[in-house]
């Protein structure tokens, strides 16, 4: 099973990703350097995050499920630095 994601960081933001495996175990590969600066070394000490499946598809090929990605990142604006990690597409303010 082939998935779209969406995580959601305590500070509201959020991160789009695909996932080809669908593993559980699964939490995106978003910039680490851009999440910790939006955290104290306090805030890091208790920290949770959800995970939602947003679409998912058995037959999807892989450049389907790259476009698939790009459109919910654009529907989310995740790519917008004020709501989101993604930076790809990069926004267009």
């Amino acid at each position: 099973m082939k998935v779209i994601y969406k995580i959601t960081y305590p500070n509201g933001k959020i991160y789009i990703g695909q996932d080809i495996t669908d593993d559980i175990n699964y939490f995106g590969s978003a910039n680490s350097t851009l999440i910790a600066q939006d955290f104290t070394r306090e805030q890091r000490r208790d920290f949770t995050i959800r995970k939602e499946i947003l679409w998912e598809s058995d037959t999807v090929t892989d450049g389907e499920l790259n476009q698939k990605e790009r459109e919910y990142i654009l529907a989310f604006r995740s790519n917008d630095p004020a709501i989101g990690y993604n930076r790809n597409p990069p926004f267009k303010g």
